[in-house]
This record gives C-alpha cells, sequence and structure tokens, in this order.
C-alpha cells in the first residue's frame, strides 16, 4: 500500500461533527478523511473552528512582518531551537534543486527556561523569538497557533475513529507536541524561471498532520501516483490538511505522505500560515496495531518523534548546515 496513489482532485470534508458527540456523524467524517488520507494525503477541511478573525489578525502581523527591511527581520533569526525568521536562500527541501523561493517566519510551543524539558536541552523546545517592538505579532501569530491546534487534536480524533482506534487515542501523544507554527512569504514567480525553480520543491512533510490556510493565489500541488501534480484550488473559509511521514509510517503506509510543491504563478504575493503539528518529542511511532493484517510485518522500524524531526531538519536547513 506505500506509494503514491491515484487521485485526481483534493476532497472538502465537514470537520464540525469532531467538535461533538454525535457518533453517527463522527464515524462519517472520520471514513472520509481516512479515504483522502489513503488516496492523496491532502484533504480540505469545513467548519473547522478557527475564527476568521483570528486568521485575519495572523495573516496581518504575517504581511507587516515581511513587509520589514531585511536587517530587521534578521533581528530574530532563526536559532538552535528552529524559532524565527529564515530568509530566502536558508531552505532545500529536495537534494539537486536551487534553494526554495520564499521567506518564513516560525514559531511552536512557548517554554520557559523552568520547563523540564528546556531546563534538561531537549532539541527544539524552548521559548520563541519575537519581534520586540511588535507584541501585537506575538499576540495574533499565538492566538492563530492555539486555534489550529485545537482543530488538529479534533482533525486527530477523525483519523484515530478512521483507523479503528479509540477517539483519544493520539490525545496522550500529542500532549506537549513539537508543534511549529510558520508565515510563509513567496515572491513572483520568475518569467523566466527554469524547471529548477520552485517556491517550495517537491517535498513531503516529515511529522504527524499538517494544517494550512492559504490565501487565493493557488500554487499548491500534491503528485499522484501518474506522476500528475494536482492543484489543492483555494477554497474560502477552508484549512488544508496533510499527512506527514511520522503518521504514515505509523499507519504502516495505510495513509500516504505524498509528495507537493508550491509554484507561485499569480503573478504576485503569495502567503500561507502552517501548522506543522507532530507528536510529543519522546513519542514512540511505531506501527499502529489497527494497520497490520494477520501475518504481515511492519515497513518500518520504530523512532522517536522528535529524533526524526531534528535529522530531518540537520538535512534542509543551511543554518544547520544542511544540504537538501
Amino acid at each position: 500500500m506505500t506509494g503514491r496513489r491515484g487521485f485526481d482532485r483534493i476532497p472538502v470534508i465537514d470537520a464540525g461533527p469532531l467538535a461533538g458527540d454525535d457518533g453517527a456523524a463522527i464515524r462519517e467524517t472520520a471514513s472520509a478523511m481516512r479515504a483522502a488520507s489513503e488516496t492523496a494525503g491532502f484533504f480540505c477541511i469545513a467548519n473547522h473552528g478557527v475564527a476568521e478573525n483570528i486568521q485575519q489578525a495572523a495573516l496581518r502581523a504575517s504581511r507587516e512582518f515581511f513587509a520589514r527591511p531585511l536587517a530587521e527581520k534578521r533581528r530574530v533569526a532563526v536559532n538552535a531551537l528552529h524559532r524565527g525568521y529564515i530568509e530566502m536562500g536558508e531552505a532545500t527541501l529536495r537534494g539537486g534543486v536551487e534553494s526554495d523561493r520564499k521567506e518564513s517566519f516560525v514559531w511552536g510551543l512557548e517554554l520557559g527556561p523552568d520547563d523540564p524539558d528546556v531546563a534538561a536541552g531537549k532539541p527544539l523546545m524552548g521559548p520563541n523569538r519575537w519581534p520586540g517592538d511588535m507584541p501585537e505579532m506575538r499576540t495574533a501569530l499565538y492566538g492563530w497557533y492555539e486555534a489550529v491546534g485545537t482543530c488538529a487534536r479534533n482533525v486527530l480524533k477523525g483519523l484515530a475513529v478512521g483507523l479503528g482506534l479509540p477517539a483519544d487515542y493520539f490525545a496522550p501523544r500529542f500532549a506537549k507536541p513539537l508543534a511549529r507554527g510558520s508565515l510563509v512569504r513567496y515572491p513572483p514567480h520568475p518569467a523566466d524561471a527554469g524547471p529548477r525553480t520552485f517556491g517550495t520543491a517537491a517535498h513531503t512533510d516529515y511529522g504527524g498532520i499538517t494544517l494550512v490556510w492559504q490565501d487565493d493565489s493557488g500554487g499548491l500541488e500534491v503528485e499522484n501516483r501518474a506522476g500528475d501534480w494536482v492543484p489543492v484550488h483555494p477554497v474560502p473559509d477552508t484549512l488544508v490538511v496533510n499527512i506527514g511521514d511520522l503518521m504514515a509510517r505509523w499507519t504502516n503506509d495505510v495513509f500516504a505522505s505524498n509528495p507537493h510543491r508550491v509554484i507561485n504563478r499569480s503573478g504576485g504575493e503569495r502567503y500561507s500560515m502552517a501548522v506543522f503539528f507532530d507528536p510529543d518529542y519522546d513519542t514512540r511511532i511505531e506501527t499502529l496495531p489497527t494497520c497490520l493484517a494477520p501475518g504481515e510485518a511492519p515497513r518500518h522500524a520504530p523512532t522517536a518523534c522528535g529524533d526524526y524531526i531534528r535529522e530531518r531538519f540537520d538535512a534542509v536547513f543551511r543554518y544547520r548546515g544542511g544540504t537538501g
């Protein structure tokens, strides 16, 4: 069941029932999410519960931050915890292509020095890196991050039910998630760009699930089994959800973590906001019992979430020595 699956569109699924307790409605949503996760590994969710004013506040903060001079953005340059500003040319998501044409700002779960994991020096965990003269940015982005986190937990509830697991199966494994928010600005695609130029080169996400707000520019595409690139069209009032590598490993490749890319052909700037909702750092990722047929062996060795994510970061980001 591994590899890219046949599909030619990305479905829109009503996520509203996942916030309630109507068992039949939850199972119907869960079934739709499982079907999409087995094929495209992508779906859009309506009725996701993230208020429009919260999203717009985060978008305003994004536009204001990226409009700043490069020297000012560099004052909060990304650090070893993977928090802060990542400038153009600092990420190469697939070896052998040019650096991605995008800039981003990354934050995560806010943890102080007295947190036991921070005190122990656990990688990728600690305080965020905010511009000191933009307090509204911190308020807007963290509010959006928490709202999307609530939505992500509902999606995980649906995925668990779809996999034949208790609805709360994933909850304790995402209690202190290694979740990162990311603002991204893509400049217009160059008119003379060659075949090796991308806003974001083809890649798979590394972790559990990713939730994305995208503007109406278009440009996000997912590769299917035939090698065709299927557009993830912007749908008003929805979020995009996709399956990451660790969730695919967890399900023994029942769920697909498919290659996707961004090419901003809109002629203007493109903005997106994502939350990479990954499990707790020490969560052990090993094949779920409901994803093994009798006599079937796991396709992947067990791994720890944090170790896997850190290794992927080390390979991709220039500030960590990565080359794609």
